[in-house]
């Protein structure tokens, strides 16, 4: 009976009379009641497991909710039974040690710190299941928020390490916060990226300029690929050639980049590049060009309605005078523009509904540039790099029977056959 009541007692009394000192027998005492201890620790380490997984586990499978299946997997309820060990050493210590009270200091000490370091693992654990059910939500696909997320696990983090401070050294939080209030400048010196980062990372979000899943370009860092993480201190992007780069993330706002992503939530990505034009070849058709290009049904009804329109306009009146080159003459480039832009507009991958325009810019050196400026209905790399190549493609090998010629510089073969026609000659 005395044993079930007191076991501290019973073992002492039992040391003391097997011939034991006193001194020997209230050591011996105090090991075999921390023995006990650590096996009710154990024990309730494992009871506790137990309940979580046979328990709480089998209930969050039968529920209809998801939510409670991330806290699950991110062992939020697991990790909650650490906290029963820390609370048997707690209440049983004093029992276990009362023979030598300078040691039950530090150990309270020691399970104080270890609940907290528990309690901040349980915390942030929680905070990171809210987080993996919000991506899980159409919103996260506009709103990304992992930079808020780390700033709330680093308070939580800085919060605990007061508090471990405080215990260890005994002294107020209050104080604890004066003293960094008076060290602001040199923390800030030291966390001065987290700093920037995080208000780059509310700017980016508030302002909705990027997530997870754009295709960005940078080209000052050499950048071009899709973002797969953004984090309070870098944002994580994969370039077509599969390397990873990282770039802070307040340097996005710092310096400008180009978001693809208003082209890929339009289907629709746009060819805008020239031909450049050999200006000695643009002419006005002689009759020979004009029988050949009045074979084609779409040229003849175009060439037609302009010589058409030509006729009522010099003719409208006996006392107009009729110029000797006409206002609305065509000239090769012109038809050939007609045919590039019904072209384009025929095409079956080029969207319609949007702008179709062949023109060209200013004279440059290399020639007349004639832009073709289109958009393709599917953004895709392969399918936009293949139409926009077959566009060019036809557009340069039907060029010459129009009379017009394409201009480029002069390659070796040209300079070898300028100078045989100069010997020649």
């Amino acid at each position: 009976m005395q044993l079930m009541i007191d076991p501290a007692v019973w073992f002492r009394e039992l040391f003391l009379d097997a011939g034991l000192s006193n001194t020997v027998a209230s050591l011996l005492n105090t090991i075999a009641l921390v023995l006990i201890v650590l096996f009710l620790t154990w024990i309730s380490n494992l009871i506790a497991k137990a309940f979580i997984n046979k328990i709480v586990t089998t209930f969050v499978k039968y529920t209809t909710t998801t939510w409670d299946d991330v806290f699950l997997e991110q062992k939020v309820f697991t990790r909650l039974s650490h906290f029963a060990p820390a609370f048997v050493i707690w209440s049983l210590a004093g029992w276990a040690l009362k023979a030598y009270p300078d040691i039950m200091i530090p150990i309270h000490k020691m399970t104080y710190i270890y609940m907290v370091v528990i309690g901040t693992v349980v915390i942030n654990s929680f905070i990171e299941s809210w987080h993996i059910i919000y991506n899980s939500l159409p919103l996260a696909q506009h709103r990304h928020i992992k930079g808020y997320v780390q700033l709330l696990k680093m308070f939580v983090i800085l919060v605990a390490i007061l508090v471990v401070i405080s215990v260890i050294f005994k002294k107020d939080i209050t104080t604890l916060l004066t003293g960094i209030g008076a060290m602001a400048a040199v923390l800030i010196l030291v966390f001065k990226d987290t700093l920037l980062g995080l208000v780059a990372s509310i700017q980016l979000s508030a302002d909705k300029l990027l997530t997870v899943g754009d295709w960005i370009t940078i080209a000052k860092r050499d950048v071009d690929g899709v973002v797969t993480d953004i984090t309070l201190n870098s944002v994580k992007i994969q370039n077509f050639d599969k390397t990873i780069v990282t770039v802070p993330t307040y340097s996005l706002i710092n310096e400008s980049f180009q978001n693809w992503s208003g082209m890929t939530e339009a289907g629709v990505r746009q060819i805008k590049r020239a031909i450049f034009i050999d200006m000695r070849s643009i002419s006005f058709p002689d009759n020979a060009l004009m029988e050949k290009l009045l074979k084609n049904p779409v040229l003849k009804e175009y060439i037609e309605s302009i010589e058409k329109k030509d006729d009522i306009t010099t003719h409208g009146s006996d006392n107009i005078e009729i110029p000797f080159f006409k206002t609305s003459q065509l000239t090769n480039l012109g038809i050939f523009r007609f045919y590039a832009e019904t072209y384009l507009k025929q095409h079956p991958l080029v969207d319609e509904n949007q702008t179709v325009v062949v023109r060209h810019r200013a004279p440059e050196g290399h020639g007349l540039p004639l832009q073709i400026y289109v958009y393709a209905k599917n953004p895709g790399m392969v399918p936009y790099e293949n139409l926009q190549s077959e566009i060019f493609e036809h557009l340069l090998a039907i060029i010459n029977e129009f009379g017009l010629k394409v201009s480029q510089l002069p390659t070796g073969d040209d300079m070898i056959a300028l100078s045989s026609r100069t010997l020649i000659s």
